[in-house]
């Protein structure tokens, strides 16, 4: 097989429709309307103003376009948006920051770079030369200090020039669940084996609860097979 044509099988997997609004809700942990302004943004109408409405336009420019599903990097672009929130910024100005960002990468999503917060910027790693960029500041360099969460739970493919997001580990790199577009269509999976952690969990619920009758089941030891229960559970919770 080509190398052009893994680029294009892997690029495919990373842009595919492939997760409900109420999925990409319990996985990022944001609520099903933000999730929802975030990618589709918003109609509404201004105080004192009856005769018409405003649109807010969405932070996030979904790989497909007038769906109702995310892709593996829409839902990787939305945990950066969260990060982002926590960390005290505006929509407003997290709109604007990250629509420069994509410009600078040249692709519509931000899920294939690295970013930083200091007090009152964001900070762009430029894939080039790997130089900072204060954003919105008219592209000054910077050497802020620096905070560095997302990185550690996610892997960045090389296979083509732009450096995407490939596998999220929502427990970080040494936990057991990773989420792989091209693994089980993208569902949360046991590391090392492929086995879902939804399937894990419904086994789970006809056995009784019973950690023990699963793990022989699926031949995964019963640590996994425990954090991988757990790990769903957290989803409903």
């Amino acid at each position: 097989m080509s190398t052009h044509t893994n680029q294009k099988e892997l690029y495919n997997s990373l842009t595919a429709p492939a997760y409900t609004i109420s999925v990409t809700s319990r996985l990022t942990g944001i609520t099903r309307w933000s999730v929802s302004r975030y990618l589709r943004g918003y109609d509404y109408k201004p105080i004192k103003e009856d005769f018409y409405k405003r649109h807010r336009p969405p932070i996030i420019d979904q790989s497909e376009e007038d769906t109702t599903y995310a892709s593996f990097l829409d839902l990787i672009d939305l945990l950066y948006v969260k990060e982002f929130l926590k960390r005290g910024f505006t929509l407003q100005r997290l709109r604007s920051a990250l629509a420069e960002a994509k410009d600078r990468l040249g692709t519509p999503h931000f899920a294939r770079s690295e970013f930083y917060t200091s007090a009152a910027e964001i900070i762009l790693k430029l894939p080039q030369d790997g130089a900072l960029i204060a954003l919105m500041t008219g592209g000054q360099y910077v050497v802020p200090e620096i905070t560095r969460k997302l990185s550690q739970k996610l892997d960045f493919e090389d296979l083509t020039e732009y450096g995407f997001a490939r596998r999220w580990y929502p427990n970080g790199k040494k936990g057991s669940i990773v989420i792989d577009p091209q693994i089980s269509f993208g569902k949360p999976t046991v590391v090392g084996y492929g086995v879902s952690t939804s399937n894990i969990y419904d086994l789970y619920l006809g056995e009784n609860k019973k950690l023990t009758p699963v793990s022989q089941w699926f031949d995964i030891p019963v640590p996994e097979i425990k954090t991988a229960v757990q790990f769903e559970h957290s989803l409903w919770a």
